[in-house]
Protein backbone atom coordinates (compact mmCIF):
# COMPACT_ATOMS: atom_id res chain seq x y z
CA UNK A 1 0.00 0.00 0.00
CA UNK A 2 2.85 2.41 0.75
CA UNK A 3 4.32 1.75 -2.68
CA UNK A 4 0.94 2.35 -4.33
CA UNK A 5 0.44 5.63 -2.47
CA UNK A 6 3.94 6.74 -3.36
CA UNK A 7 3.32 5.95 -7.04
CA UNK A 8 0.01 7.81 -6.98
CA UNK A 9 1.56 10.92 -5.42
CA UNK A 10 4.37 10.75 -8.00
CA UNK A 11 1.89 10.64 -10.89
CA UNK A 12 -0.33 13.39 -9.58
CA UNK A 13 2.66 15.66 -9.03
CA UNK A 14 3.12 15.63 -12.83
CA UNK A 15 -0.48 15.70 -14.11
CA UNK A 16 -4.01 15.44 -12.69
CA UNK A 17 -5.20 11.84 -12.52
CA UNK A 18 -7.88 12.14 -15.19
CA UNK A 19 -8.18 11.20 -18.83
CA UNK A 20 -6.29 8.51 -20.67
CA UNK A 21 -2.64 8.85 -19.75
CA UNK A 22 -0.14 6.57 -18.06
CA UNK A 23 3.53 6.06 -17.24
CA UNK A 24 5.09 2.59 -17.37
CA UNK A 25 8.63 1.73 -16.38
CA UNK A 26 11.12 -1.10 -16.81
CA UNK A 27 14.36 -1.49 -14.83
CA UNK A 28 16.81 -2.52 -17.55
CA UNK A 29 20.00 -2.65 -15.49
CA UNK A 30 19.99 -3.00 -11.72
CA UNK A 31 23.68 -2.44 -11.07
CA UNK A 32 25.24 -5.91 -11.30
CA UNK A 33 27.23 -5.19 -8.12
CA UNK A 34 29.45 -7.99 -6.77
CA UNK A 35 28.07 -7.69 -3.22
CA UNK A 36 24.95 -6.27 -1.66
CA UNK A 37 26.93 -3.70 0.33
CA UNK A 38 28.60 -2.18 -2.73
CA UNK A 39 26.95 0.67 -4.63
CA UNK A 40 25.89 -0.11 -8.16
CA UNK A 41 28.10 1.33 -10.85
CA UNK A 42 25.17 1.77 -13.20
CA UNK A 43 21.39 1.63 -12.99
CA UNK A 44 18.99 2.09 -15.90
CA UNK A 45 15.26 2.62 -15.99
CA UNK A 46 13.12 3.07 -19.08
CA UNK A 47 9.84 5.00 -19.06
CA UNK A 48 7.05 4.78 -21.60
CA UNK A 49 4.66 7.73 -21.46
CA UNK A 50 1.21 7.49 -23.06
CA UNK A 51 -0.48 10.88 -23.18
CA UNK A 52 -3.05 12.58 -25.46
CA UNK A 53 -1.03 15.76 -26.16
CA UNK A 54 2.57 16.83 -26.62
CA UNK A 55 2.16 19.43 -23.85
CA UNK A 56 1.19 16.69 -21.38
CA UNK A 57 4.23 14.65 -22.43
CA UNK A 58 6.50 17.62 -21.75
CA UNK A 59 4.99 18.09 -18.28
CA UNK A 60 5.44 14.41 -17.38
CA UNK A 61 9.01 14.45 -18.69
CA UNK A 62 9.81 17.51 -16.59
CA UNK A 63 8.60 15.65 -13.49
CA UNK A 64 10.74 12.63 -14.31
CA UNK A 65 13.76 14.89 -14.84
CA UNK A 66 13.27 16.56 -11.46
CA UNK A 67 13.07 13.22 -9.67
CA UNK A 68 16.15 11.88 -11.44
CA UNK A 69 18.21 14.95 -10.61
CA UNK A 70 17.10 14.84 -6.95
CA UNK A 71 17.99 11.14 -6.62
CA UNK A 72 21.38 11.73 -8.24
CA UNK A 73 22.12 14.68 -5.97
CA UNK A 74 21.36 12.60 -2.86
CA UNK A 75 23.56 9.68 -3.91
CA UNK A 76 26.51 11.44 -5.53
CA UNK A 77 25.66 10.15 -8.98
CA UNK A 78 25.13 11.73 -12.39
CA UNK A 79 22.17 11.34 -14.71
CA UNK A 80 22.06 10.64 -18.42
CA UNK A 81 18.80 10.86 -20.35
CA UNK A 82 18.32 9.23 -23.73
CA UNK A 83 15.24 9.31 -25.94
CA UNK A 84 14.33 6.14 -27.83
CA UNK A 85 11.29 7.45 -29.71
CA UNK A 86 8.60 10.12 -29.76
CA UNK A 87 5.34 10.02 -31.70
CA UNK A 88 2.85 12.72 -32.60
CA UNK A 89 -0.89 12.49 -31.92
CA UNK A 90 -2.90 11.06 -34.79
CA UNK A 91 -4.34 13.15 -37.64
CA UNK A 92 -7.86 12.07 -38.60
CA UNK A 93 -8.93 11.53 -42.20
CA UNK A 94 -12.62 10.71 -42.52
CA UNK A 95 -12.47 10.20 -46.29
CA UNK A 96 -9.88 7.46 -45.84
CA UNK A 97 -11.82 6.00 -42.92
CA UNK A 98 -14.98 5.71 -45.06
CA UNK A 99 -12.96 4.00 -47.79
CA UNK A 100 -11.62 1.41 -45.34
CA UNK A 101 -15.04 0.92 -43.73
CA UNK A 102 -16.57 0.22 -47.16
CA UNK A 103 -13.85 -2.39 -47.74
CA UNK A 104 -14.51 -3.97 -44.33
CA UNK A 105 -18.22 -4.30 -45.05
CA UNK A 106 -17.44 -6.11 -48.30
CA UNK A 107 -14.79 -8.40 -46.79
CA UNK A 108 -16.86 -9.11 -43.69
CA UNK A 109 -15.73 -10.02 -40.16
CA UNK A 110 -13.50 -13.03 -39.40
CA UNK A 111 -15.14 -16.40 -38.90
CA UNK A 112 -13.69 -19.20 -36.80
CA UNK A 113 -14.30 -22.80 -37.80
CA UNK A 114 -14.45 -26.23 -36.17
CA UNK A 115 -10.77 -26.55 -35.22
CA UNK A 116 -10.76 -23.17 -33.48
CA UNK A 117 -14.04 -23.88 -31.70
CA UNK A 118 -12.72 -27.23 -30.47
CA UNK A 119 -9.54 -25.59 -29.15
CA UNK A 120 -11.54 -22.92 -27.32
CA UNK A 121 -13.78 -25.60 -25.78
CA UNK A 122 -10.71 -27.56 -24.68
CA UNK A 123 -9.40 -24.47 -22.87
CA UNK A 124 -12.69 -24.05 -21.07
CA UNK A 125 -12.76 -27.73 -20.11
CA UNK A 126 -9.19 -27.61 -18.76
CA UNK A 127 -10.19 -24.65 -16.58
CA UNK A 128 -13.13 -26.52 -15.11
CA UNK A 129 -15.71 -24.63 -17.19
CA UNK A 130 -18.45 -26.52 -18.99
CA UNK A 131 -17.53 -26.12 -22.69
CA UNK A 132 -19.88 -23.75 -24.45
CA UNK A 133 -21.43 -24.53 -27.81
CA UNK A 134 -20.23 -21.12 -29.07
CA UNK A 135 -17.22 -20.32 -26.82
CA UNK A 136 -15.95 -17.24 -28.72
CA UNK A 137 -17.38 -13.79 -28.04
CA UNK A 138 -20.21 -12.92 -30.42
CA UNK A 139 -18.74 -9.44 -30.96
CA UNK A 140 -15.72 -10.95 -32.73
CA UNK A 141 -17.81 -11.66 -35.82
CA UNK A 142 -19.78 -8.43 -35.87
CA UNK A 143 -18.96 -5.20 -37.69
CA UNK A 144 -19.19 -1.84 -35.91
CA UNK A 145 -19.41 1.44 -37.89
CA UNK A 146 -16.62 3.93 -37.12
CA UNK A 147 -19.06 6.46 -35.65
CA UNK A 148 -20.40 3.90 -33.18
CA UNK A 149 -16.90 2.76 -32.19
CA UNK A 150 -15.84 6.39 -31.70
CA UNK A 151 -18.85 7.06 -29.46
CA UNK A 152 -18.04 4.04 -27.29
CA UNK A 153 -14.42 5.15 -26.96
CA UNK A 154 -15.30 8.73 -26.04
CA UNK A 155 -17.86 7.64 -23.46
CA UNK A 156 -15.00 7.14 -20.99
CA UNK A 157 -12.91 10.18 -21.99
CA UNK A 158 -13.19 13.75 -20.69
CA UNK A 159 -14.95 15.97 -23.28
CA UNK A 160 -11.78 18.05 -23.62
CA UNK A 161 -9.62 15.07 -24.61
CA UNK A 162 -9.23 14.70 -28.37
CA UNK A 163 -6.90 11.70 -28.55
CA UNK A 164 -6.88 8.39 -26.71
CA UNK A 165 -3.63 6.83 -25.41
CA UNK A 166 -0.76 6.66 -27.96
CA UNK A 167 0.75 4.55 -30.69
CA UNK A 168 3.43 4.59 -33.37
CA UNK A 169 1.29 4.54 -36.54
CA UNK A 170 0.05 8.04 -35.66
CA UNK A 171 3.33 9.55 -36.85
CA UNK A 172 2.64 8.28 -40.38
CA UNK A 173 -0.71 10.08 -40.43
CA UNK A 174 1.12 13.43 -40.66
CA UNK A 175 2.72 12.47 -43.97
CA UNK A 176 -0.17 10.83 -45.82
CA UNK A 177 -3.93 10.26 -45.34
CA UNK A 178 -4.25 7.42 -42.85
CA UNK A 179 -6.99 5.23 -41.37
CA UNK A 180 -6.76 2.73 -38.57
CA UNK A 181 -9.03 -0.27 -38.26
CA UNK A 182 -9.28 -3.16 -35.83
CA UNK A 183 -9.85 -6.82 -36.59
CA UNK A 184 -10.81 -8.82 -33.53
CA UNK A 185 -8.41 -11.33 -32.03
CA UNK A 186 -10.00 -14.43 -30.50
CA UNK A 187 -11.40 -14.08 -26.98
CA UNK A 188 -13.63 -16.41 -24.99
CA UNK A 189 -17.00 -15.95 -23.37
CA UNK A 190 -16.82 -16.26 -19.61
CA UNK A 191 -19.30 -17.41 -16.99
CA UNK A 192 -20.68 -14.56 -14.82
CA UNK A 193 -17.96 -13.17 -12.54
CA UNK A 194 -15.19 -15.29 -14.07
CA UNK A 195 -11.91 -13.90 -15.49
CA UNK A 196 -9.68 -16.07 -17.64
CA UNK A 197 -5.98 -16.30 -16.70
CA UNK A 198 -3.53 -14.44 -18.95
CA UNK A 199 -2.18 -17.62 -20.56
CA UNK A 200 -5.50 -18.18 -22.34
CA UNK A 201 -5.06 -15.16 -24.60
CA UNK A 202 -1.41 -16.06 -25.22
CA UNK A 203 -2.28 -19.67 -26.05
CA UNK A 204 -4.93 -18.68 -28.59
CA UNK A 205 -2.47 -16.23 -30.19
CA UNK A 206 -0.15 -19.12 -31.07
CA UNK A 207 -2.63 -21.42 -32.80
CA UNK A 208 -3.05 -20.96 -36.59
CA UNK A 209 -6.72 -21.97 -36.51
CA UNK A 210 -7.29 -19.14 -34.04
CA UNK A 211 -5.25 -16.32 -35.60
CA UNK A 212 -5.43 -17.10 -39.34
CA UNK A 213 -9.03 -15.88 -39.72
CA UNK A 214 -8.02 -12.59 -38.09
CA UNK A 215 -4.89 -12.14 -40.20
CA UNK A 216 -6.58 -13.10 -43.46
CA UNK A 217 -9.47 -10.71 -42.83
CA UNK A 218 -7.06 -7.86 -42.07
CA UNK A 219 -5.02 -8.63 -45.21
CA UNK A 220 -8.12 -8.67 -47.43
CA UNK A 221 -9.28 -5.36 -45.97
CA UNK A 222 -5.89 -3.74 -46.54
CA UNK A 223 -5.57 -4.98 -50.11
CA UNK A 224 -9.12 -4.03 -51.11
CA UNK A 225 -8.73 -0.56 -49.57
CA UNK A 226 -5.43 0.02 -51.37
CA UNK A 227 -6.74 -1.15 -54.75
CA UNK A 228 -9.82 1.04 -54.53
CA UNK A 229 -7.70 4.03 -53.56
CA UNK A 230 -5.24 3.49 -56.42
CA UNK A 231 -7.99 2.96 -59.01
CA UNK A 232 -10.29 5.85 -58.04
CA UNK A 233 -8.94 9.37 -58.64
CA UNK A 234 -11.95 10.89 -56.85
CA UNK A 235 -10.99 9.04 -53.63
CA UNK A 236 -7.42 10.24 -53.99
CA UNK A 237 -8.58 13.83 -54.37
CA UNK A 238 -10.98 13.57 -51.41
CA UNK A 239 -8.44 12.12 -48.97
CA UNK A 240 -5.72 14.57 -50.00
CA UNK A 241 -8.11 17.54 -49.82
CA UNK A 242 -8.95 16.60 -46.23
CA UNK A 243 -5.25 16.07 -45.45
CA UNK A 244 -4.45 19.53 -46.81
CA UNK A 245 -7.27 21.09 -44.80
CA UNK A 246 -6.39 19.42 -41.50
CA UNK A 247 -2.67 20.26 -41.81
CA UNK A 248 -3.24 23.82 -42.98
CA UNK A 249 -1.63 23.26 -46.36
CA UNK A 250 -0.05 19.82 -46.27
CA UNK A 251 3.40 18.93 -44.98
CA UNK A 252 4.85 22.07 -43.42
CA UNK A 253 1.45 23.78 -43.35
CA UNK A 254 0.14 26.10 -40.68
CA UNK A 255 -1.43 23.26 -38.65
CA UNK A 256 1.18 20.61 -39.45
CA UNK A 257 3.07 19.15 -36.49
CA UNK A 258 6.72 18.49 -37.44
CA UNK A 259 8.48 15.27 -36.45
CA UNK A 260 9.58 15.19 -32.81
CA UNK A 261 12.98 13.66 -33.57
CA UNK A 262 14.97 16.36 -31.74
CA UNK A 263 17.37 13.83 -30.18
CA UNK A 264 20.30 11.69 -31.37
CA UNK A 265 19.36 8.36 -32.92
CA UNK A 266 19.47 5.67 -30.17
CA UNK A 267 21.94 3.41 -31.98
CA UNK A 268 24.70 3.04 -29.38
CA UNK A 269 22.92 0.99 -26.75
CA UNK A 270 24.38 -2.41 -25.94
CA UNK A 271 22.45 -5.48 -27.06
CA UNK A 272 22.76 -8.73 -25.07
CA UNK A 273 25.08 -11.32 -26.57
CA UNK A 274 24.08 -14.96 -26.49
CA UNK A 275 26.91 -17.25 -25.39
CA UNK A 276 27.57 -20.91 -24.56
CA UNK A 277 28.56 -21.58 -20.93
CA UNK A 278 29.16 -24.72 -18.86
CA UNK A 279 25.54 -24.34 -17.77
CA UNK A 280 24.27 -24.16 -21.33
CA UNK A 281 23.18 -21.29 -23.54
CA UNK A 282 22.97 -17.93 -21.74
CA UNK A 283 23.33 -14.23 -22.41
CA UNK A 284 25.53 -11.41 -21.13
CA UNK A 285 25.71 -7.64 -21.57
CA UNK A 286 28.97 -6.84 -23.38
CA UNK A 287 31.19 -3.85 -22.71
CA UNK A 288 30.22 -0.76 -24.64
CA UNK A 289 32.01 0.21 -27.85
CA UNK A 290 33.43 3.72 -27.31
CA UNK A 291 33.87 4.12 -31.10
CA UNK A 292 30.21 3.33 -31.91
Amino acid sequence: MAMFQSSKVFRESMLPHQGGWSVSEAILTAGQATADNLPAGLAEIQYMIRVPTIEMAEQVTAGLDRNAQAAAAMTGCRVERHWVSKSRPGLANHAMSRLVWDAMTQVGPPKWHKEAIAFAQEIQSNLGIDPMEAPLLDELSQLMPPEQAEALLRRDLPPSQMNSTSDDYTDMSWHAPTARFYIARPALKAPPGYAYPAWVMNAMGGIPAMIDPMICTAAKTLVLSALRFLEDPSLQRATMAEFERRTGGGIGGSAWVPPLCDYPAPVNFRWPEYIETVRGRDWSIPAGNPDA
